[in-house]
């Protein structure tokens, strides 16, 4: 599957912003399931590109003006492998079972992970996981907010998918595998909608797999990876801070056209 995509967000503030700062991990890489054919950044001013933590590509943007408003485009071609269900990574897996603030597993947490997998620590116990999971917690927007914390969201019962990929993560490094956080877009099936998204990889048999619990996928046919991390602070696409500005506003657009087509068609 090829795709052409266009991402624009725009930060509007009602007041004047003396200065500010933007991390944007808004780049996809080649790996064995997607290559990417071109991409690019449009931004107010050239940023400091390097490579994060995680081997993410990231750029740092730097607005030391007053402004009003900030508007990123990220564009580009990339094509899927959707029959690829794994990929390989030179770095070592272990600092995945590392726990954040986000994806601590509570009592609740450890119990539920092991009820559902026993003894077993292979992907089909994992699916099984992913299924109760959900079962568990609905997908219900609104529900949480970006600081709400996989224990917070599991007792609920309720949340969107940077929750569902918390709580997962936490019942899965709670049985001692590796799993990290996936930041990225997802092109609806039957569709040309692409949307912001974020799912789980998980470290078996000396590959990475998937499991995106709200869409109950456990292969990533039709997901166009951007970034990795411990939790969503590690991944998100864009993320800063700024002195003054009062009120911010964020809009995002997203548009996708599939290679064989012209038409576009907008979140």
């Amino acid at each position: 599957m090829k795709l052409a995509i266009h991402h624009d967000t725009i930060y509007r503030y009602a007041d004047q912003v003396r200065a500010s700062i933007q991390y944007l991990r808004l780049t996809p890489q080649d790996s064995p399931r997607q290559r990417v054919l071109d991409w690019a950044l449009e931004l107010p001013q050239a940023a400091h590109r390097q490579r994060d933590g995680h081997g993410n590509i990231l750029h740092v943007l730097t607005l030391d003006e007053p402004h009003q408003a900030i508007v990123i485009n990220a564009h580009g071609h990339v094509e899927i492998d959707e029959d690829c269900e794994s990929e390989n990574d030179p770095g070592s897996p272990l600092p995945y079972l590392r726990s954040t603030a986000l994806t601590a597993a509570d009592a609740a947490l450890r119990e539920f992970a092991r009820s559902v997998c026993g003894a077993q620590r292979d992907r089909p116990a994992l699916i099984d996981l992913m299924a109760q999971l959900y079962q568990r917690m609905p997908f219900t927007p609104g529900a949480t907010r970006v600081e709400t914390t996989a224990a917070q969201a599991f007792a609920l019962g309720a949340g969107v998918c940077q929750d569902h990929t918390h709580v997962f993560l936490a019942c899965v490094r709670s049985l001692g595998i590796p799993a990290r956080y996936v930041s990225g877009y997802l092109c609806a099936a039957g569709s040309e909608r692409l949307v912001s998204h974020a799912w789980a990889e998980v470290w078996l048999d000396g590959a990475w797999y998937s499991f995106d619990v709200t869409n109950q996928l456990a292969r990533p046919e039709r997901h166009l990876k951007l970034a990795v991390g411990l939790d969503y602070l590690d991944a998100c696409p864009v993320r800063g801070m700024c002195r003054g500005g009062g009120q911010e506003q964020m809009h995002a657009q997203l548009q996708v056209i599939p290679q064989q087509q012209e038409q576009v068609q907008e979140q």
